[in-house]
C-alpha cells in the first residue's frame, strides 16, 4: 500500500466482472498469487472498488483497487489493496481505504485486513490496530515422498460434511463463511478434507489453485498431529508449487514443514479498525486462507 506524497487524482468506481482482465494485471504486477476465480469470487462474494488513472504511455488504466468482503453483520474483509507500479504515491490506496472504511463505518461494521511489513506502518496511520501474525511458507515442485504423521485419519470432504464444518469454522474465523468454503471444495477438491473422530468431524482443510501456485488453507484442527496429517495427505495430492500461512502460534510445525520443503516467504499481521481484537477464537486455526480472503 502507499503512502500519498499528493492530492490524489483518478476516478473512483465500483469494480464489475468485466473489469477481470485490468485486475489480473494489476495483482499479477505486484506478483501477487490470485487468479481469475479468485477475483470473481471475491467481486461475487463482496464489493470491490478501483481508481483509474492514466500510465506513463499516456493509457487509461485500472490505477488501483480495493476488496471489500463483508462476514455477516459485524466485520469484513479489506484485501486486493493494490496499486499499479508507475501510479504509486499518488493517494490512490489511501483514498479507496477510506472510502472503504467510511461505508463500513456508516454500517457500525468493523474491518480486518492481513497486512505486510511493506503496508503495515500506513494501515496503522489509519487507526488499525494489530492483533495476531502468521507467516507464509512455499514448497517448489517436488516429487519427494511425504512423511505422514500420526494423527487421526482423513478423508475427502463429503456433503454431508457441511453442518459440521460450519460448527468448527464459525466459532474459529468468527463468521459464517460457508459460501466461501463450497468454491474452495469446488476449485480444488482433494484439498477439502476432513478429520473424523468416532464419527465426528474434528478438523478440516480446504485449498485453491492459483496463477502461479496452488494453497493450502483454511485448516483447522484441535491438535498438530491432526493438522501434520492433513496438511500431509494434501501434499501426496500436490507435486507442487505451494503456499501456506502458518499461525505464529504454531511453530511447533515448522521443523516439520521445513523437512517437506517449506520455506519462509513473508510475515503478515492481522489488523482490525473499529475493534480491539480479531474476530473469532484462533486456537484451532492452523492455516489462514490466505490475506485476500482470511
Amino acid at each position: 500500500m502507499a503512502s500519498t506524497e499528493h492530492e490524489p487524482s483518478g476516478s473512483l468506481r465500483r469494480l464489475a466482472e468485466s473489469d477481470l482482465p485490468s485486475a489480473l494485471e494489476l495483482s499479477a504486477s505486484a506478483n501477487w498469487n490470485q487468479n481469475a476465480a479468485d477475483w470473481l469470487a471475491m467481486l461475487a462474494l463482496g464489493e470491490g472498488w478501483g481508481i483509474d488513472d492514466t500510465d506513463d504511455q499516456g493509457q487509461r488504466c485500472l490505477a488501483a483497487s480495493i476488496v471489500v468482503l463483508p462476514y455477516g453483520r459485524a466485520f469484513a474483509w479489506l484485501s486486493m489493496v493494490l496499486v499499479r507500479p508507475g501510479l504509486q504515491r499518488r493517494g490512490h490506496a489511501s483514498r479507496l481505504l477510506r472510502h472503504a472504511l467510511s461505508r463500513l463505518d456508516a454500517h457500525g461494521m468493523a474491518a480486518v485486513l492481513d497486512a505486510t511489513p511493506a503496508g503495515h506502518a500506513v494501515y496503522a496511520q489509519e487507526g488499525f490496530i494489530d492483533t495476531w501474525g502468521f507467516a507464509r511458507y512455499r514448497r517448489e515442485r517436488t516429487g519427494a515422498p511425504i512423511e505422514r504423521p500420526d494423527g487421526l485419519p482423513t478423508r475427502a470432504l463429503r456433503d454431508d460434511d457441511w453442518p459440521a464444518i460450519a460448527a468448527l469454522d464459525a466459532p474459529a474465523f468468527g463468521a459464517d463463511r460457508l459460501p466461501l468454503l463450497r468454491r474452495l471444495a469446488q476449485r480444488w477438491p482433494q484439498a477439502a478434507r476432513v478429520a473424523e473422530d468416532a464419527g465426528r468431524v474434528r478438523a478440516f482443510s480446504f485449498g485453491r489453485d492459483g496463477r502461479e501456485a496452488q494453497q493450502i488453507g483454511p485448516l483447522c484442527a484441535d491438535d498438530l498431529p491432526t493438522a501434520m496429517r492433513l496438511i500431509g495427505d494434501v501434499l501426496a495430492e500436490a507435486p507442487g508449487p505451494l503456499y501456506l500461512d502458518l499461525l505464529d502460534d504454531k511453530a511447533a510445525l515448522l521443523p516439520w514443514l521445513q523437512q517437506q520443503g517449506f520455506a519462509l516467504q513473508r510475515p503478515f499481521t492481522r489488523m482490525v479498525h473499529g475493534t480491539h481484537s480479531a474476530p473469532g477464537d484462533p486456537r484451532s486455526i492452523v492455516l489462514v486462507a490466505g490475506p485476500e480472503l482470511g
